[in-house]
């Protein structure tokens, strides 16, 4: 997991060759006014999820990990938290992997929080970084770049 601010962003292109696509999508200056939905940047190997949704604080969200696909997780407004575990001391739930939509959920508890303000991201890597979004409070204005962790 790594969490930072989108200002930072610039040493972090290395790190993929999917997260150059990332960071300039996530600094478009008409990001808040994008309407609900995904958007394919680089078709299914990169895309970008835009949400509104009221959090659903700590208690009610589930950790989540994925097989194929990093999450870099933006807040644009609200007051989001993320919730962290590592995805191997974990118990994934009796509907185990769902390999087409690439997820697994767990119920297991977060072994801590992360306060995510606006303009700030957090990135989750497929099968070790557990974590349990929509954990804030009141109306949260998101994207989530989904990024293939296999692009050649």
């Amino acid at each position: 997991m790594i969490f930072n601010r989108l200002s930072d962003s610039l040493r972090l292109r290395k790190l993929h060759p999917g997260f150059g696509r990332a960071f300039d999508f996530l600094k478009r200056k008409d990001l808040p006014k994008l309407e609900n939905g995904t958007y394919e940047l680089d078709g299914k190997r990169v895309y970008v999820i835009v949400q509104e949704y009221n959090g659903r604080g700590r208690k009610k969200s589930r950790i989540e990990a994925h097989l194929r696909y990093i999450d870099i997780q933006y807040v644009i407004s609200g007051n989001e938290v993320i919730g962290f575990r590592d995805f191997s001391e974990c118990t994934p739930d009796s509907d185990g992997w769902n390999k087409e939509k690439d997820i697994c959920f767990s119920d297991d508890a977060a072994d801590f929080w992360i306060p995510v303000p606006p303009g700030s991201f957090a990135i989750f890597y497929p099968e070790e970084d557990g974590h349990a979004p929509m954990a804030g409070k009141g109306k949260v204005r998101k994207v989530v770049v989904k990024i293939l962790e296999d692009i050649r």
